[in-house]
């Protein structure tokens, strides 16, 4: 007999309520391909109005004079299609911090579904050597402000 090993268990979806950051957005029809349904591209430019809500909010964002961030890794797991038309929400959460990085944990949900899910890579760089640089101390706090869990902040 040929037995196969049971094929590891997907882990649960995360719910909308666990991300402390959260971002509206639309599904519009040019997102759509031949399937009809959201092409699997377009997920990666909600997950950027995520983040950007954030990143440049002016009272809690993550800008540091004279730098900038850039997008280093970008990881999504697709768990359900959506469709036009409609609306999406996007939750953020920051879940690792590094030396010149951190990583941003998200999930887009339609009518509290979770439809994908999302690890995004962020590296501080100096804007003029263009390399990068490590996280200040007030960035590093600030970030440490929006774990997974916490829940409720709208942008």
């Amino acid at each position: 007999m040929n037995e196969q090993p049971a094929k590891p268990s997907r882990p649960p979806a995360p719910r909308l309520a666990d991300f402390p950051i959260r971002a509206p957005d639309i599904i519009r029809f040019a997102d759509l391909d031949r399937q009809g349904h959201v092409n699997n591209a377009v997920y990666s430019t909600y997950f950027e109005t995520g983040r950007v809500a954030i990143i440049y909010d002016p009272d809690h964002g993550f800008q540091v004079d004279g730098a900038t961030t850039v997008l280093a890794r970008l990881e999504i797991d697709f768990r359900r299609e959506l469709h036009w038309p409609g609306t999406i929400e996007i939750g953020s959460a920051v879940a690792e911090i590094g030396r010149s990085s951190y990583t941003f944990l998200q999930a887009v949900f339609q009518e509290d579904e979770c439809a994908a899910i999302n690890r995004a890579t962020m590296v501080l760089i100096d804007r003029a050597t263009r390399r990068s640089r490590p996280l200040p101390a007030e960035l590093i706090e600030r970030l440490k402000k929006y774990p997974l869990g916490l829940g409720g902040q709208s942008n």
